[in-house]
Formats: structure tokens, sequence, C-alpha cells
């Protein structure tokens, strides 16, 4: 093009297929009237490459005219991918449209280098570091290709060794067990700590650098950090060297500044001791602990700096405690936010920091723990902001976002002890507002019946004693839910009861209730001698009809984490009932059930789960009711043997099971998420387990009527198997695969057990 300048009369654009014309006058920097030279064609050249569209732009003049000659970039019209197993190809087309490739768009050969770099990136991170990437870009008509990505991952590479080099305190094998990576163990498959990842190695590096300063090694340093991979590219060798120094101890503690309470409280917070090797670990968390104290007096920003005084000829620390208090400050108001149904009233009475009191962060901890275990709501959040123009003043917000008032539930499930379940329910945790729990339930299997209603008043008084009142009615067909072939017994059961609360702290409560029973037993005359002796026994001398009233007492504590699929804490229940004198059946439970949840390496928790009652009759009754009985077999307690089989049995024509007045349940339960990962790990649980356990009848009442009494820890069983937990979309489903191991001659095993509809 000349280098004279010229008025631009028109625009032309020459070589468009797919990008409208508009398209392009909207990028140039020049419009009809502009007058242009060499210096401004420059611009627009660039202006039109930087839009990604053209592969080769070219300016030219025609007379007044300006003539714009592009070749476009092709559409990118297929893209595919083979040879992909260990990332899915909707994974790949999700990271590759993040970064500019997908069907449609314009196809550039630097983002597809950038797309096969990142692709062999995420396999270095698995670990493959023979694989092999190459794309193939194949022209299509209108100026149109397809995009094909071939991967050939490879194997997978190994961590074969890890070497320390340094190490003289320790021993290799003592600090190798701090690493989360390792060579091939037993649970690799699942916990893949023999891949490496520099982002694991970083945090076991840190492990081994806190390991050493925690235990007086202030001067610790690692040299190097080598990573090699063998010629096949399978193998990779880790190499740490390091340089241990010398233990340091200390030499002295001080408290320096001005800690705002007495020194005596302060003091038993620092766990460091003189003469002892110094600790960063101790030295940080006596530092946290004495800003708490601050805290919790009313000191919401105070500071406290440990700093340390270093002698490399006597190889001693000197530690001081900087203590900056500043202002005390206390709560002017404490706000509700968010609480649109319920009552001011019913959130204020779980605050445990008060208004016009000093500020204490445990409180107001505390306040937003005892707000979430309510259920009412699905978040809390709190908010401490200074109060504007005041150093010493702060205001709580308490944001809540509540739940839905109340539920209408139905459901259908089967379990294959009770057989189909259908239950419905309306519940109010949170009646009109007032933190009031009103509920009404009903419940159906082949054998069983139940109606329920309920109401409770959390803060019958001002303290948190709660008090609360349960109807009920329930039929059970004894026939059904023990396995027997004939009519054996159904009772009636109508429950009329008051019960009371009592918190102890934040995760315990104790109980008690008192409840009048009214008890039916039916039977066929005919069949029953036969078939159901210790019923034909049993209320021959007492009658078939039962009014008793029972005093209930228990105390309960529930550290868990949550729920659901808890991964650590524990839930403890001890509970016992008596029916006291001027009962027509005199006789008293007691019982303890608590499990244990352990997390171990990876997300694996082990679940310890213990079982115990016993009941026995006293006064007039001289052993406990048959229909108070305990069961043990099936899912919930010796999996691999037919639900309610296991114990005594009657000396009857079906040889039911009787049940016993003594209950010893255990299990080992290790579980975990399925590794693969995305949202299947929050409603999925697969384990290992260890069950034991059985009942026995200790009473000499039955002893002529039942099969082996007395107890005898020879008569436990045991089972091992698998079990999956899902919480489905139709209800929460268990299924266990168990194994008897020590099954005896008339035990009834079921190896396969499963229950839709029903807790876990």
């Amino acid at each position: 093009m000349s280098a004279e300048q010229f008025q631009i009369a028109d625009i032309r654009v020459e070589g468009l297929q797919r990008i409208a014309p508009g398209t392009v006058f909207n990028y140039l920097p020049v419009q009809v009237g502009d007058t242009v030279g060499d210096d401004v064609t420059g611009n627009i050249i660039r202006a039109l490459y930087q839009t990604g569209f053209f592969e080769d732009v070219r300016v030219e003049r025609d007379g007044s005219v300006l003539v714009l000659s592009v070749q476009e970039r092709p559409s990118i019209a297929k893209i595919e991918f083979v040879g992909n197993k260990d990332i899915d190809a909707k994974s790949l087309e999700k990271g590759m449209e993040e970064i500019g490739l997908k069907e449609g768009r314009v196809f550039n050969r630097s983002v597809l280098d950038r797309i096969e770099q990142e692709l062999e990136r995420q396999y270095y991170a698995r670990g493959k570091y023979g694989v092999l990437v190459t794309s193939t870009v194949s022209p299509l008509a209108r100026n149109r290709v397809a995009i094909r990505i071939d991967v050939t991952e490879g194997l997978t590479a190994r961590i074969k060794q890890i070497n320390l080099i340094g190490n003289k305190a320790f021993d290799s094998k003592a600090l190798l067990k701090l690493f989360e990576l390792g060579t091939t163990s037993w649970y690799s498959f699942y916990a893949k700590n023999d891949q490496y990842s520099r982002q694991k190695l970083g945090g076991d590096l840190e492990r081994l650098r806190s390991f050493y300063l925690d235990r007086g090694f202030i001067k610790f340093d690692i040299k190097s950090t080598q990573v090699s991979i063998s010629a096949d590219k399978k193998e990779i060798y880790i190499t740490v060297v390091m340089d241990e120094g010398s233990p340091y101890t200390i030499s002295d503690i001080k408290l320096a500044g001005q800690p705002a309470v007495p020194v005596a409280k302060v003091i038993p917070l620092i766990q460091l001791r003189r003469g002892e090797p110094f600790s960063r670990k101790l030295t940080t968390e006596s530092s946290e602990r004495i800003q708490s104290l601050l805290g919790d007096e009313g000191y919401a920003f105070a500071n406290v700096n440990p700093s340390t005084e270093i002698n490399d000829t006597t190889k001693q620390v000197a530690v001081t405690f900087f203590v900056d208090p500043g202002k005390r400050v206390y709560v002017r108001r404490v706000n509700m936010k968010g609480n649109t149904r319920t009552r001011d009233e019913v959130l204020r009475r779980e605050m445990r920091q008060l208004e016009s009191a000093w500020f204490s962060a445990a409180l107001v901890k505390e306040s937003r723990e005892r707000l979430n275990r309510l259920g009412y709501f699905d978040d809390v959040t709190t908010e401490t902001p200074a109060v504007a123009g005041s150093a010493d003043q702060v205001d709580v917000d308490i944001n809540v976002k509540e739940k839905p008032a109340g539920n209408l539930m139905a459901g259908i499930g089967y379990s294959q002890s009770q057989g189909i379940l259908l239950n419905a329910s309306i519940n109010q945790n949170n009646f009109l507002g007032t933190g009031k729990r009103v509920s009404l339930a009903f419940n159906t299997s082949t054998a069983t019946t139940l109606y329920q209603f309920s109401y409770l008043n959390p803060y019958y008084t001002v303290d948190g004693i709660s008090r609360g009142f349960d109807l009920s009615y329930r039929k059970t067909d004894f026939t059904k839910l023990l396995n027997t072939t004939y009519t054996s017994y159904t009772t009636d059961v109508g429950v009329a009861g008051v019960n009371f609360g009592l918190p102890i702290s934040h995760t315990s409560r104790a109980g008690f209730g008192l409840r009048y029973e009214n008890t039916k037993i039916q039977y066929d005359k005919l069949t029953a001698p036969l078939y159901a002796p210790i019923v034909v026994y049993f209320t021959a001398k007492n009658g078939s009809v039962y009014d008793d009233f029972i005093f209930s007492a228990g105390y309960s504590n529930d550290t868990r984490d949550r729920a659901v699929f808890p991964t650590s804490g524990y839930q403890h229940s001890l509970h016992g009932e008596v029916s006291i004198p001027g009962s027509t059946l005199t006789y008293y439970q007691i019982g303890y059930e608590g499990t244990r949840y352990i997390p171990l390496f990876s997300k694996v928790v082990l679940a310890v789960f213990g079982d115990v009652g016993y009941g026995d009759g006293y006064s007039n009754l001289n052993s406990l009711p048959f229909f108070k009985n305990y069961y043990a077999g099936g899912p919930h307690s010796v999996r691999g043997f037919v639900a309610n089989s296991l114990g005594p049995r009657e000396l009857s024509l079906n040889y039911g099971p009787s049940g016993g007045n003594l209950k010893m349940v255990g299990s080992l339960e290790l579980s975990a998420p399925p590794p693969m990962g995305g949202e299947i790990e929050k409603t999925l649980r697969v384990g290992v387990f260890l069950d034991a356990g059985n009942v026995w009848v200790t009473q000499n009442l039955y002893q002529a009527l039942i099969y082996k009494t007395g107890f005898n820890l020879g008569e436990v069983r045991y089972s091992t198997g698998v079990a999956i937990n899902w919480l489905s979309p139709i209800g929460a489903l268990s299924i266990s695969l168990g194994f008897p191991l020590n099954a005896k001659p008339g035990d009834d095993k079921q190896m396969f057990q499963f229950g839709v509809g029903q807790t876990f």
C-alpha cells in the first residue's frame, strides 16, 4: 500500500466465510471518513489479529476504498478422545472449555498445545509419567476441523523407596511413619499413598520439620529433596537430605507486658518447662491458650507473641511471652437477624453471651453451637463488629437461615425382618415459632403397627428443663417378627407418658419420665400350648391384661461431628426403667448403648459399637415379662444370622426363639466413601465389619420351657462381612453380606440382608 495518506470513502472486507462484516467493523480502529496512512494500517492489522478469528490479514487500497483481505481460522466441528481411562471425557471437555477449546469455537493451534501440556500434567499428578498425548487436526468442508486426541496412559509409577539422609537422633523407620507418601502397602489401592505428588511431599516435609522443631532441634534444616524416576518410568525414588543440628533445652520462661489477669491464671497455661527440650508446638499452643483466656475475660483484641533468645554455646533457649491485652470490651447489644418465623426469645434463651457483659469468645462460640443444635436453622453465623465511636464496645450479630417450619413425610420401604414398611408423619419442630415440638406419626409393617403423638417443650422452665408428653398405640405380631411358622401371640400396647429433661453440658443431657402402659396379650388357645408354651405359662400366672406404671431415667452424651456418617466423636446412652409398686407386673430393665468413631488414615473411619441390656422381675414377679425380652441377630445386631433368631429357644414344636433377659452385642466396622469422589462421597459408605453377640436367659422361671438357659460366653456368635450404606433417593438403604464364623446346629443363617426406608 502506498505511504500516501487518503481519506476513507468506503471499507470492503474480502475472504469472510462465517464471520459477519459487522463483527469486523466493530474491532476496526478506523471508520469511513478517517484519514489513514502507514502509521494506521499497522494498528488495523494488529487489532484484527488480536480477535483470534484470523490466520492472515492484509490491508490494501482501491482508490478511496480501504480493502481488508482476511483468511479466517477454521472452526472446531468435533473433538474426540481416544485411550483415556483414568480421566473421563466429560472432565476433559470441561477443562478444555475453560482453556478455550470447544466445539463451535475458532481453532487455535497454540491453545491445543496448551491442552496437551495440561493433559500431561494431570496424568503426571496421577503418577503416570509414561503418558503420551498426541493430537491430530483433520480439515473438513466449510473451513472446519476435527480434533482427535490420542492418549496412551501407560502404567502408574509407584514409589519404590524413600531415603532419608542425615538423621541420627531418630531412625528412618520412625520418621517415615510421619509421611503420607510411602511404598506400596495393602491399602495403597485406596489411599494411593504410593503415588508421588509434589503437594503431598511438601506436606510430608513440613510434618518432618515440625517433628524436629517440637523436640528441641531448632536448627533443623532440609538441605535438599531429590525425586528421580527409573528409565522405564515405573518406579520413583525420593531422597531427602537433612541436617538435624543439636537439641536445645529451655533455660528460662518469662512473661512480659501487662497480662491484665492474675499471673496465677496465666502460668498454668504455659506447658513449657525449664530443662525440657524446646517445642515449637507447645510454645504456640501456650500462646493461644493465654490469648483465649484474655478473650474470655473481655479482652477481645489481645495479642500474645512468643519470642525466643537462642544461646548456641549452651544449646539453650529462653522463651518470653509478650502480652498485650488491649482494652477490655463489653457487649452493647445482641442482635438477631434472619429469624422471620422463630421468635427472638427462642434464640435468646440459647445465648450464653449476654448484653452489657464482658465479651467472651468462648461464650459466643457456645451460643452458636447451641443454636445449631436446635435443628431450626440451616446455618448460624456470628459477627462481632466494633461499635462506631467506641474503643471498648462490640455488638454480637446472630445471623440465621431458617429451615422450613415443619414437614409432612410419607414413605415405603422393605425390611427382611418386618417385611413392607409404610410410614407417614407430620412434624413441627418449631411449632408457630415457639421452639416447641409436635409430631404425629403412623408406621406399619407386616409385623408391627404404630400410632404415635408427641409434644415437647424444651424450655418448660427458664433453666432449660424440658417437658414432654407421649401417646402411642403399638400392635405387634410376634409370629412374623420372630419368623415362626405357626400362630404364636400378639401384643396390644397403649402408652401415655410424661417426661422431663435436664441439660448437663452442651453435649450431654439427663432425663426421667413416668408412663402408663396397658398391655393385652392374645393367642390361639389350641395352638399356643404347642407352639408358644411360655405365653401360656406366663398368662396363666399373671393374667393377659396388665396395667403398669413405669418410671424411666437416662443419660446421653453426643460429641459426633455430624449425625449422618460421622467421622469422629462418640454417642453414649445409659438408660433404665422400673415398674413402680402397684403395677400389675413389677420388673426393671437397664442398658447401655454407645458408638465411638475413630478416624484412621485418609477417610477411613473405625466405628466401635456396644449394646448391653439386662432385665429382671422383683417383688411378686421373679422374671422379666417375656414380651420385654431382648433379641439378637440380623441387621443392626449380629449380621449373617436371621433377625431375632439367636439365643435360647422354646421347647415347643416350632422350636422358636424366646429371647432373653440379658443381651450383649458388639461390632467393629471399618467404613469409607468410595474412592471415585464427587457427590457420591456424601451419600455412600462401604465397609467391612466384625459382629459378635447373643442373648441369654438367666432366670429360673422359664428353665423348664427353654432350651439352653444360663449365661455362657461360649454361646457368643461371630460374623464378618461387607456392608453398604446409601442415602438413596427412595430412602436410607442398608445392605450387608455377612458370613457366620461359628454357627452351630439350629442357628438360622442368612448371608444377604438389606433394608430400605430405615435409618442406620
